[in-house]
């Protein structure tokens, strides 16, 4: 009964996945993005937060956000606290600007409401309708190199090198290092052999040889009360916020937050077929006013600007189609309040190899990019390069939307360039501009 209920409200046989494959797509995105139950609250620990509060308000942020987006838009995208803005909050805004985390929350909370009265407009839809075919198709590239330089650090074959060398192959001598690569093989074998939720199989069993052989110590405890989150629960500053020296921080958070957003969910939904014939996703309003409250949400709670998450394109590949998967990892990280101690302790030799895998499956759109078109090719080879290279989406999205009206000048064919991509060009110079480098 349940079953048929879920099947109806969801539009699974529309959608062409049943329960089942749902239900394993949820449990894969989860397992990929579930490292930041704890990771976010340890960045935001380096700006003076406690951390057990700030992680409960990581949990209860991405809660309601996953939820809105499964049962409002019937998207399988999962939402939590961005990486990079969270880092952007600790060490910028806090530890080099000097403002109190109770203030850069008031600026959260600030972006958020832009970006819900954006959304309620349509404006932001028209915005991201004005974006060329060719851009699209470099945010799903992007993000797929994007999603494998992550999981090649987090697990350790790639590791920073020297000033001449920035970057450097990992120690494949040590067991860590090893069994990622081991877990990248053992999840390419599987795919090879169209073994069905190969991806979560190579997490589990990677996770669990890590535990058995003390690569990684299993988790102390099974099951904890959640901390009192009173400590960060309502503790943003607004008023603090609304000042001039505070524009610029606002303006980062906003547009790294749009173009964070847009990027993904064109990028992820590429990879799921959602997109029609121009390359835009239907009711595109639903999953961004999910994402915008989400950040509202957050920053009442006590956390940093949240977001559709990249690692949704795993749970994706693994057969997500529906909303249903997103109820699922709202689910799971609802079981997360209590059940972090086990959450938190599975490895990133584990969950690495399969951010790698999925980055790979992003880039089979690049077959679809003119590379004779230079004032096409080139703001989509921008946008590939810097999302990875600079560690920051709004970085390479930002290149793109600058780079294209420009080359289309000089080609002479600005009439190529829709009149609210000029809105995403000054936004995006102003970014660049007022960037706290």
């Amino acid at each position: 009964m349940t079953e048929n209920v879920l099947e109806r409200y969801f539009r699974l046989k529309e959608h062409g996945t049943t329960v089942r494959q749902e239900v394993v797509g949820g449990l894969v995105t989860f397992m990929t993005m579930a490292y930041i139950i704890v990771v976010n609250p340890a960045i935001l620990e380096a700006a003076g937060m406690p951390f057990g509060p700030a992680m409960v308000a990581t949990i209860l942020s991405a809660i309601f956000g996953t939820a809105i987006m499964g049962i409002y838009a019937n998207r399988p995208f999962a939402i939590a606290p961005y990486m990079g803005e969270n880092a952007f909050v600790a060490y910028t805004v806090v530890g080099v600007l000097g403002y109190s985390w109770q203030t850069a929350l008031g600026a959260v909370f600030i972006s958020g409401v832009l970006l819900t009265l954006l959304t309620l407009t349509k404006w932001r839809s028209v915005m991201t309708e004005a974006v060329p075919n060719n851009l699209k198709i470099s945010f799903a590239v992007g993000i797929g190199f994007f999603i494998t330089f992550i999981g090649l650090v987090n697990s350790g074959i790639v590791v920073l090198g020297t000033e001449d060398a920035p970057v450097h192959v990992g120690a494949l001598n040590t067991a860590p290092v090893a069994l990622a690569v081991f877990g990248v093989l053992l999840i390419a074998i599987l795919m090879i052999r169209k073994v069905k939720g190969a991806i979560l199989f190579g997490i589990l069993a990677t996770a669990v040889i890590a535990f058995l052989t003390g690569i990684a110590a299993p988790p102390e405890a099974i099951y904890s009360m959640p901390p009192d989150v009173s400590a960060v629960f309502l503790q943003l500053d607004i008023f603090g916020a609304l000042t001039w020296g505070f524009f610029a921080v606002i303006l980062t958070m906003f547009t790294m937050d749009f173009l964070d957003t847009m990027g993904t969910l064109i990028g992820a939904s590429a990879k799921a077929g959602f997109l029609d014939e121009n390359g835009n996703l239907p009711e595109i309003e639903k999953p961004f006013l999910a994402d915008s409250l989400a950040t509202v949400f957050g920053a009442v709670a006590g956390t940093t600007t949240t977001g559709t998450f990249v690692e949704s394109a795993a749970g994706i590949e693994a057969g997500g189609r529906t909303g249903l998967t997103a109820l699922v990892v709202a689910a799971l990280f609802g079981l997360g309040l209590f059940f972090s101690p086990l959450f938190g302790a599975i490895p990133a030799a584990a969950t690495g190899p399969a951010l790698i895998i999925v980055g790979l499956l992003m880039m089979a759109p690049i077959k679809g990019l003119d590379f004779q078109d230079y004032a096409e090719s080139i703001p989509a080879f921008a946008v590939i390069v810097l999302m990875s290279f600079t560690y920051n989406l709004g970085v390479g999205l930002c290149a793109g939307f600058v780079l294209f009206p420009l080359f289309k000048i000089v080609q002479g064919k600005m009439e190529d360039v829709k009149p609210a991509a000029w809105m995403l060009f000054v936004l995006c110079l102003l970014f660049f501009i007022f960037y706290p480098y």
